[in-house]
This record gives structure tokens, C-alpha cells and sequence, in this order.
């Protein structure tokens, strides 16, 4: 993976987005904008490919597979990242209902009790 991006910082390397961008600049880009240079990549390799009449694998075909790869690395990574905010943001909400189904459950509990433990509780606290 390190290789990849060395290869495209050394070598100035360049993604077909609204003109150019840079691999830097891939990061800041939506999954589905992504998704557009990635089919924009692929369609580039089919080409070569069918103009083709030898097999040999040539230094663009070379830079096209790994313009290709970074792509899909930096999508994978933005899936996760939201698959982690998600997750993140549905375990916080089931931690605030437990919450407050905790404080439904002493409220309860306290409505449940006697005058004569209420004014002992009042005591203890120091009222």
C-alpha cells in the first residue's frame, strides 16, 4: 500500500475529476464522486486493452491499475470510517435510553416508598 502512494506522490500522479486531481485531493472527495473516477479509470484500462494487439503490459497500464487500486483503498477506508460512525452514534442512542429508562426505574422506586423512608432519605441527605 505504501508503495501505491509513493508511487503517486513521486511521479505527480493525477485523477480525472472535474479536470485533475491529486491523491491528496481524493480524500476530500464523496464515495460517489469516487465511484465516477473509479469508473473513468476502469473504462480507460478496457480501452487500452482493445486497442491492443499484444498482451505486454505497458508503464500506463501499469499507472492505470495503480491510479485503480488507490481509489478502491481510499473508498474502503471512507466506508468504514462511516460504518464506524454509524455504529458509534447507534450505540450512543441505546445508551440514552437505558438512561432514562434507569431514571423511570428510581423515580419508580422512590414513588413506591413510605412517607416515613422518604423523611429518613430527606434526613440523610441533610435537609
Amino acid at each position: 500500500m505504501e508503495k501505491m502512494f509513493e508511487m503517486a506522490a513521486r511521479t505527480k500522479m493525477r485523477f480525472p475529476f472535474r479536470g485533475m486531481v491529486s491523491v491528496e485531493d481524493l480524500w476530500d472527495l464523496s464515495v460517489e464522486n469516487l465511484d465516477s473516477i473509479f469508473k473513468t479509470l476502469n473504462s480507460q484500462v478496457k480501452k487500452a486493452k482493445e486497442e491492443s494487439l499484444l498482451v505486454t503490459k505497458t508503464k500506463e497500464d501499469e499507472t492505470l491499475t495503480t491510479m485503480i487500486e488507490i481509489v478502491k483503498y481510499i473508498v474502503s477506508v471512507k466506508l468504514e470510517e462511516e460504518n464506524k460512525k454509524v455504529k458509534a452514534r447507534e450505540i450512543k442512542e441505546q445508551k440514552q435510553k437505558i438512561l432514562e429508562l434507569l431514571a423511570e426505574k428510581q423515580d419508580e422506586s422512590l414513588k413506591g416508598k413510605s412517607i416515613e423512608e422518604l423523611t429518613e432519605m430527606l434526613n440523610q441527605l441533610g435537609v
